[in-house]
């Protein structure tokens, strides 16, 4: 079985301007999952291999 990066005891950072009318995270960007866990927005957060959300910061 893989395992998975251990699990940060901070919640994720999403992108809030993404989630802003996202119905499936009411605008927060995080869910919580059955076992507690807070986890990006799989409707409203696109992922990177990282589980961070993507943000575009580099400069052209």
């Amino acid at each position: 079985m893989a395992h998975g990066a251990h699990h940060s005891p901070l919640p994720p950072h999403p992108d809030l301007s993404l989630a802003r009318d996202c119905e499936h995270c009411l605008g927060w960007g995080t869910v919580v999952t059955f076992d507690g866990r807070h986890e990006l927005c799989p409707t409203c957060q696109p992922e990177t291999g990282d589980g961070e959300a993507t943000t575009d910061t580099a400069a052209p």
